[in-house]
């Protein structure tokens, strides 16, 4: 593999910017990542990552850092988003252990060549493929789960024996100041590195030539990472946030759908990429589900959210004020509204009297805001989802079948999931990822091994059969033609075998 270029005099990677006054600047310049890159590089050259036994130790090194330092990481990130340690357990280790113990179960398994069917012509044969890493790879995380959405990329590099260099969110700071400081004392120093950039120079990092650019975020960002890697061939999974959708229909258990509706859109103040962004209700539906929510939000917060140890809070004001603009720009905050600058609070809020022209149907909501637009029938629910750009997911709350078929069916989305929300990206054994403008490629288990490996396909054949394959050599001739001919088409109940011999 080629030598990564030498970075050009930029003020990049300056200093991280803080979200509080008077800390200490973190920083990485240039020099930095690239002597990072070069030592990663070269373990993965030397053949380092290539073992079993090493990959299942790092896997292990990761449990034991979240187990040994829980309570930093709740620290850091009641810090960075004002997250419960409720949350924190649950939606940030939780799903990265479960990551990493479904990995170390299944890596054998994995790591194994997966072999084909033989036919007559590789009968004395061998047909297989091989999974290979692909070196060293670029895994960006964001700040909507700036925990998990680092370190579930890298189980699956680590299970597929890559190199890898973590970016965590700027955004964050406590949270990358903790992986930082954690991710060299517990894994390979010369393998795993953490770098400190921010959002603005990863095209400048993307240059450097990785092969493979893990990025989570959003679409603008997405699409500024992609134009870096594509002069380079660097292949790039995007999993990118967008308007996901939330059908109610009048068939439901409308107390359930509302606790599970609300659950899932004002966990860590409505920061969440997964979350439903906008409620699509039945008309004969939207009083009771009205009534419900106000309900189960005031059994989840009590009457002042504000005081609610169960509440985050935005990122940072820049988060803070797009959201509350938004909020004051489109329909009517029936529930919450309340907002304070100083602590970055927005109530959790259910804005009703929503229209499609609204600004906040048109920008993706990162916030505690529900709203809720009213349509007639499914008909008209699946038709406007499919007036938009493809979700991240589609969410549909009903007791008929028909309807959640239909949803799930006739709307296209990077996810599904029918009366409840978020759970289906928590999956080990379900893919995780966008499709269209809601992102390209997809982890989770298995499809994260997949996604950091490269599938070789292998023909280890023998030279005891050059008494038929002679048929292929010139000088040609008519019945060779015939014979080659009928040996390598394809009949109906072919298996998709392409018999050369």
């Amino acid at each position: 593999m080629s030598s990564p270029p030498s970075p050009s005099p930029t003020r990049w990677f300056k200093a991280l910017r803080r979200t509080r006054l008077g800390e200490p600047c973190l920083k990485t310049n240039a020099l930095e990542t690239v002597e990072l890159l070069k030592r990663a590089r070269a373990a993965f050259q030397a053949g380092r990552t290539l073992k079993e036994s090493f990959r299942l130790a790092q896997l292990e090194a990761i449990l034991r850092m979240l187990t040994e330092h829980e309570c930093d990481f709740v620290d850091a990130l009641g810090r960075d988003l004002h997250k419960p340690r409720f949350e924190t357990v649950l939606s940030e280790l939780m799903p990265v252990k479960n990551e990493a113990l479904y990995a170390i179960n299944n890596l054998r398994k994995w790591m194994e060549p997966q072999r084909v069917e033989k036919n007559l012509a590789t009968t004395l044969d061998d047909s297989l493929v091989v999974s290979e890493p692909l070196g060293v790879v670029l895994v960006v995380g964001a700040w909507y789960s700036p925990a998990q959405l680092c370190l579930v990329p890298l189980v699956g590099a680590i299970a597929a024996g890559n190199c890898a260099i973590l970016n965590p969110s700027e955004h964050c700071s406590h949270t990358a100041e903790l992986l930082h400081r954690l991710v060299p004392s517990y894994l390979d120093n010369e393998c795993f590195h953490v770098i400190l950039a921010g959002v603005t120079d990863l095209a400048e990092v993307v240059e450097m030539k990785f092969d493979h650019v893990f990025f989570t975020g959003n679409r603008e960002d997405g699409i500024r990472v992609a134009q870096a890697a594509a002069p380079l061939l660097t292949p790039v999974t995007l999993v990118l946030s967008g308007k996901n959708p939330c059908y109610v229909d009048q068939q439901c258990d409308i107390n359930t759908t509302a606790r599970r509706i609300a659950w899932a859109r004002f966990q860590n103040a409505g920061q969440s990429m997964v979350a439903p962004d906008y409620v699509l209700c039945h008309e004969e539906a939207k009083s009771r589900l009205f009534q419900a929510l106000r309900c189960c939000m005031l059994q989840f917060y009590g009457t002042d959210p504000r005081e609610s140890s169960s509440f985050g809070r935005m990122v940072n004001l820049e988060n803070f004020n797009r959201t509350r603009d938004l909020l004051l720009r489109s329909g009517k905050a029936a529930v919450g509204g309340q907002s304070n600058e100083a602590e970055k609070y927005i109530a959790p809020t259910v804005l009703m009297e929503v229209v499609a022209s609204d600004p906040i149907m048109q920008q993706d909501v990162l916030g505690p805001v529900l709203p809720i637009l009213t349509v007639c029938s499914v008909d008209e629910a699946i038709a406007f989802i499919n007036q938009r750009e493809k979700p991240l997911c589609v969410y549909a709350y009903s007791s008929n079948s028909k309807v959640i078929s239909r949803l799930m069916s006739e709307t296209s989305s990077g996810s599904f999931c029918s009366n409840d929300s978020i759970l289906q990206s928590l999956m080990v054994v379900l893919p995780s990822g966008g499709v269209g403008s809601s992102g390209m490629g997809s982890y989770h288990g298995r499809y994260s091994f997949d996604t950091f490996s490269h599938k070789k396909p292998c023909l280890l054949r023998s030279t005891r059969i050059e008494c038929v394959t002679y048929l292929r050599y010139p000088p040609f001739e008519e019945r060779n033609l015939s014979l080659m001919t009928w040996a390598s088409s394809l009949s109906q109940r072919s298996q998709g075998w392409c018999q050369i011999l």
